[in-house]
């Protein structure tokens, strides 16, 4: 019915509200309908609860019962840090549930339908489930594929340069630019970033926008010989916000102390044979932890290994209007592509201009 695509594009659009706060948990959105008008609405809370549905049921009170509930994924019914959805939505009497998506999730994947079924409450799967898989890839590729979905963000001129010959970077795009990133990794659960760029910048990683209080961004750094100078601003802010290291093996305690000491977690991942780490064990490690987006932002060591290892799902472009010619230093290092077959692919999705800018997005063919 027209009417139920309407209601479920709604809890979508609530879903959406979820995404780079809910980790481990997934984005998900809920609706009430009742003679045909919304009596409550939910969306999963910060660090992943309360669950959506349990959110619209409070809102909607005693007029939940005969209601039609909207969820954008199977409502759970296993007992975690919250009761099970299923329970609250029986016990408030709701007559018929359209889910858009089932749970991936071992501890659900059917049960939760089967649960609702059996309490004598319709239940409709499937509408609008290609838009709620895309809404929650991240979720479903951690649950059946122990890796994050990975968005891989470039800034650069028009010839693909990231920084001069002497590494100069700010600012090659405009602050309009900029203010777009930090809504992009409000949207991530985590922010990945090299070595070499925080030597290079120093940054911090947060989300700057006036209005926005996400949870606090996971900032991440991958730095396998521990090149992070422990004054950097990423390891002296460890305390107020969360922030992994990633390394290898070997290194003596003396030289791990100054990043635990600050508040870094020390997370120890696998070479590769060049020394460096190897890009699927490094987020195989965050899946493990419950990241379920990853923002990679640079430089052009960690773009390459990434694109490399064909773990880049979504490229996010900021392109500047310049040229900066062979001198500058490129957005990604050497992919090792000999022919054009071989060469890392992505379809456009969107395009649109950000200030003096334009912001392309890709999807991994």
């Amino acid at each position: 019915m027209p009417d139920d695509a309407a209601h479920m594009r709604a809890a979508l659009q609530l879903a959406a509200r979820g995404l780079g706060n809910t980790w481990p948990n997934p984005a998900v959105g809920c609706v009430l309908v009742k003679d045909g008008r919304v009596i409550g609405r939910g969306w999963t809370q910060p660090g992943g609860r309360p669950h959506a549905e349990t959110e619209a049921l409070a809102r909607a009170g005693e007029g939940a019962r005969g209601a039609t509930a909207y969820v954008t994924l199977e409502p759970c019914s296993h007992h975690g840090r919250t009761p099970p959805c299923c329970d609250a939505l029986i016990r408030a009497g709701v007559s018929r549930v359209l889910v858009a998506l089932r749970d991936p999730d071992a501890r659900v994947d059917g049960r939760g339908f089967a649960r609702l079924r059996q309490a004598g409450i319709t239940v409709e799967e499937g509408l609008l489930g290609a838009e709620a898989a895309a809404l929650n890839a991240g979720f479903i590729r951690r649950i059946t594929q122990g890796l994050p979905l990975v968005t891989l963000k470039l800034a650069a001129t028009l010839d693909g340069r990231i920084a001069t010959q002497a590494g100069e970077s700010r600012w090659i795009t405009c602050a309009a630019a900029r203010r777009a990133v930090h809504a992009l990794r409000a949207r991530h659960d985590a922010v990945l970033v090299g070595s070499g760029t925080v030597l290079a910048d120093d940054p911090d990683l947060t989300c700057r926008i006036p209005g926005m209080d996400p949870v606090p961004m996971l900032r991440v750094i991958a730095d396998a010989r521990l090149r992070t100078p422990p004054t950097a601003r990423l390891v002296r802010e460890a305390g107020r916000q969360p922030t992994w290291l990633l390394t290898g093996a070997g290194h003596r305690p003396s030289a791990l102390a100054p990043y635990i000491e600050a508040g870094v977690e020390v997370v120890t991942i696998r070479r590769a044979s060049g020394g460096g780490l190897q890009p699927r064990a490094m987020l195989a490690a965050l899946a493990t932890r419950g990241v379920t987006r990853v923002l990679a932002e640079g430089g052009a060591g960690l773009s390459a290994g990434l694109l490399r290892a064909g773990l880049v799902d979504r490229l996010v472009w900021f392109h500047a209007p310049g040229v900066m010619g062979a001198e500058g230093l490129p957005s990604a290092g050497p992919l090792g592509v000999a022919v054009l077959s071989a060469m890392p692919r992505f379809r456009r999705v969107a395009t649109e201009a950000v200030g003096e800018d334009v912001m392309s997005e890709f999807v991994k063919e």
